[in-house]
């Protein structure tokens, strides 16, 4: 065994925002259980300096962890120009939903835009199958 094999893997703490996107809404249209669907569901995207501090690249797969559920999802760079580090946006999906409160606070609506998790690089790993 070499010494990096007893070094744990970088993780960081990240609030997720969801959102709709107009081309996962056409994927699941056309096939619910695609690829292509999966491709642009199963997806995390972050700041790069949070790629960075993971040592992540675009497309490698990451580890999303909270109380409620675990995911693997892969990574992509924002694309967006102002710094948010800690911030990080998913789509509205089966995946992104395993790691929301059942919690409503009386409302019967789940928090879909504020889920804190942890991220660690899942490299090997494959993006998380759903039992639909």
């Amino acid at each position: 065994m070499d010494f990096g094999s007893f070094l744990k893997a970088p993780e960081i703490k990240v609030r997720i925002i969801t959102y709709s996107d107009i081309f996962q809404d056409k994927a699941v249209i056309e096939n619910r259980f695609g690829e292509e669907y999966r491709d642009r569901s199963a997806i995390i995207k972050l700041d790069p300096a949070d790629l960075k501090q993971l040592n992540v690249k675009k497309g490698d797969t990451v580890i999303l962890k909270n109380s409620f559920g675990t995911i693997v999802v892969k990574a992509e760079e924002s694309e967006y120009e102002t710094s948010h580090k800690g911030i990080a946006y998913m789509p509205n999906s089966p995946w992104s939903n395993i790691l929301v409160s059942d919690e409503t606070g009386g409302t019967g609506v789940p928090k879909f835009k504020d889920i804190s998790v942890t991220v660690t690089s899942a490299k090997g790993q494959k993006v998380t199958e759903l039992g639909l």
